[in-house]
């Protein structure tokens, strides 16, 4: 396996706005990387949601990527070291990118997802814990995770079905390709597109709409409808499934999956 790949090095970092410093606004940042996750940033993220969550004068929260991509998935170069054995990506999934996603989703104020260019595997996770996305022209979405021979973890896939429904979660699985913006808009993804050039006024305006309602109406709406549509996966699954998930990292399909991303082939996956 290729280990010649630079060390990671993504950050996430907030900025504020409007008055009283209302408005947060939460960049994923890892140039070069088109915001590939890296561990640090996950929690990074987690962190993050935990202390705007006790910040009563914040009314909204952009969820945004530098440059241009929103987030093109986790950074698969940390998975050698991160997500090699049954407890690694135990640990991964459920210690790292849980508390992460859930810190997004529980956060009392609305958050925005600002899409611009790829939404792709952990990208569109963190979207569809968001309350509203708006995508530019230019964005696609997918989660290719079978080309690298492994599953969608259980509580993701949980927030992946929440926003899409069943049978668009296994289409994004299943065959692996890239809806455009205009199709993720038709499939429930995405609440607008906008064409590129207008997208920046798009999301400035949402943000102008949700700041000039009511604060405590908002997170209010915001508290009843998670309420009514609990997202929760861990009673769904007995602790033998739960463990189950992790069976894919003892596969050689996995290994071969890794092995031809970091080499840049195409991988060859047969039953075992």
């Amino acid at each position: 396996m290729n280990d010649r790949l630079p060390p990671a090095r993504g950050r996430v970092w907030c900025s504020r706005s409007g008055p009283a410093d209302s408005i947060a606004t939460v960049w994923l940042s890892h140039p070069g990387r088109l915001n590939a996750l890296t561990v640090s940033m996950w929690q990074d993220i987690a962190a993050c949601f935990e202390r705007m969550a006790a910040e009563p004068a914040l009314r909204v929260v952009v969820m945004r990527g530098e440059g241009n991509a929103f987030a093109a998935g986790a950074d698969i170069s940390e998975f050698p070291s991160e997500r090699s054995t049954r407890e690694q990506a135990a640990h991964y999934h459920d210690g790292v990118i849980g508390p992460a996603l859930r810190a997004i989703l529980h956060c009392p104020v609305p958050v925005v997802a600002a899409i611009d260019g790829p939404c792709i595997g952990g990208g569109l996770e963190i979207a569809t814990v968001c309350d509203l996305r708006i995508a530019s022209d230019r964005s696609s979405f997918g989660i290719p995770i079978g080309r690298l021979g492994f599953p969608l973890a259980p509580h993701e896939a949980a927030c992946v079905v929440s926003v899409v429904g069943r049978v668009n979660a296994l289409e994004l699985l299943l065959e692996g390709r890239s809806w455009s913006a205009q199709e993720a808009y038709q499939k429930g993804l995405i609440n607008r597109t906008c064409p590129n050039e207008d997208w920046e006024p798009e999301i400035q305006a949402t943000v102008a709409r949700i700041a000039a309602g009511g604060p405590h109406a908002a997170r209010r709406n915001k508290w009843l409808i998670q309420l009514l549509t609990q997202l929760d996966d861990r009673g769904l699954l007995s602790p033998g499934q739960r463990e189950a998930c992790w069976d894919f990292v003892e596969t050689r399909d996995y290994a071969r999956g890794l092995d031809a991303f970091f080499n840049k082939t195409k991988p060859s996956f047969s039953h075992d």
